[in-house]
């Protein structure tokens, strides 16, 4: 444990439980941690006379991601409730980030949302490059119908298909595996 001031105390794994809290602004249901958009978590040493500070590695879904500013900014706003003050935040473009480090819990979260989450890991870059309907049956989050339409690539954002379910009828986004 180190101590990030005279009165506050704080190990790594607080912090993530912290963050864990911290809701994405495009996808409220989903946290930044269950997004997977932050990485790394570190406590660094003060030298003397200064306070400890806090690492927080993010990682951005695509580069110019509108919603980055926001995250950090609220990042920032749930550590300092649990009086943290000397944060510093850390972007982190390579690796790319995937919908792979989404958590099981996430999807979960985004499919009881509406959202459909991504329904294969990314490890054939070729699904990427030339997406096909016929690949995957993307499953409707509103039914469970496997009987769904891609109508656009593009859905309420860029890292969203829409889809239409043939048998509820009911148009959903699909969160494209990237």
């Amino acid at each position: 444990m180190v101590s990030l001031s005279d009165e506050i105390a704080a190990t790594p794994e607080q912090i993530w439980q912290w963050l864990g809290e911290v809701n994405d602004p495009e996808i409220p249901v989903i946290s930044v941690t269950d997004l997977g958009i932050v990485r790394k978590v570190e406590l660094l040493t003060p030298k003397q006379g200064k306070q400890a500070q806090c690492a927080i590695t993010i990682t951005p879904t695509y580069s110019g991601c509108p919603a980055m500013d926001v995250i950090e900014q609220e990042i920032r706003a749930q550590l300092r409730t649990h009086g943290l003050h000397a944060v510093h935040v850390i972007y982190q473009l390579s690796p790319a980030w995937s919908t792979d480090w989404m958590t099981a819990e996430g999807k979960r979260k985004l499919r009881d949302y509406g959202i459909a989450p991504p329904q294969q890991q990314v490890i054939d870059i070729s699904a990427i490059l030339r997406p096909r309907q016929d690949d995957i049956a993307i499953v409707c989050p509103q039914c469970g119908s496997d009987q769904t339409q891609l109508v656009s690539q593009f859905g309420s954002t860029s890292c969203k298909a829409l889809y239409k379910c043939r048998s509820c009828l009911e148009p959903f986004d699909y969160f494209k595996p990237h």
